[in-house]
């Protein structure tokens, strides 16, 4: 089948593939888009923690009155959260949000290549790992592509565009219309380890641990100079926090391989601090502590 002929002009409904910090954040601006989303994880558990993480940021939204309070009854409507993988059969979309491994990401495309109707893109929220490895666990390589949403979801302007090798030229027109339909402002990238926004990113990440951990400054000084100086709304290590020090070795990991320079290389600080369980703010401590 033609990918022209096969994209679907219109998305309805939505399925998210994993009900963490971002799977939570883009299932929520689909419903605020007026999208019906499947939110789905295997983890029953992370069901409702992905249902309060997103009413505390309707929420929020509503008291900063960016959002309506019966508009927020209407987003809440339209999310449905589940572990039945059976729902990517109903998709128009299908956006997996999974932790980033780049095994476990291809084995979980192989599987909704399975599910979902022949018709339905599928796009990766990937941070750094290749749109084209993902699609080559599929039949429809020209239906897959990147979407990299920057976190917090509901706030960050920004989505990387990310065209595999093989993705055609509808699915990423439905792309970019897909994250306009959102409020967002779509960037492509190349189908490169980190794409544009980890390529420039994570390094500096990275080397503001080296500086940390060979005593350059500490934590709040590399932050405040950053923060001060460079008029980054928040400094590196904060940023690290944020991110998961986890999700950073991950992607710096990748970097390093796909690219083949050791200058990628994760800070041994940084490996440390994964290592003791010291993952940033979803533990509560990383470079700082986070009250409970």
């Amino acid at each position: 089948m033609d990918a022209d002929q096969a994209t679907p002009q219109v998305v309805r409904v939505v399925a998210v593939i994993g009900a963490g910090t971002m799977g939570s954040g883009i299932a929520q601006v689909f419903a605020q888009a007026g999208v019906a989303v499947d939110l789905v994880d295997a983890s029953a558990g992370a069901l409702p923690r992905a249902r309060d993480t997103i009413a505390r940021s309707l929420s929020r939204l509503v008291d900063k009155n960016v959002l309506a309070p019966e508009a927020r009854e209407r987003v809440s409507s339209l999310l449905n959260f589940t572990t039945d993988p059976d729902v990517i059969a109903r998709a128009d979309l299908v956006v997996e949000a999974i932790s980033e491994d780049a095994d476990a990401k291809r084995r979980l495309f192989a599987e909704i290549d399975g599910l979902a109707p022949a018709r339905t893109c599928l796009a990766s929220n990937t941070s750094s790992i290749s749109i084209a490895s993902l699609a080559a666990a599929t039949r429809r390589p020209d239906r897959v592509v990147g979407l990299h949403f920057m976190n917090p979801v509901p706030l960050m302007a920004l989505v990387e565009v990310v065209r595999g090798r093989q993705t055609s030229d509808a699915t990423m027109a439905m792309a970019h219309a897909i994250v306009a339909s959102l409020g967002k402002t779509a960037v492509e990238s190349a189908d490169t380890p980190g794409f544009i926004a980890n390529r420039v990113l994570m390094p500096m990440i990275n080397e503001a641990v080296f500086a940390l951990m060979e005593g350059v400054g500490t934590a709040e000084a590399i932050d405040a100079v950053m923060r001060l100086g460079m008029h980054h709304p928040m400094g590196p290590l904060a940023l690290a926090d944020l991110i998961g020090l986890d999700v950073c070795v991950a992607i710096l990991d990748v970097m390093r391989d796909g690219l083949n320079n050791e200058k990628y290389a994760p800070c041994p600080l940084l490996r440390e601090l994964v290592a003791s369980g010291r993952l940033g703010r979803k533990t509560r401590r990383g470079f700082y502590e986070y009250p409970g």
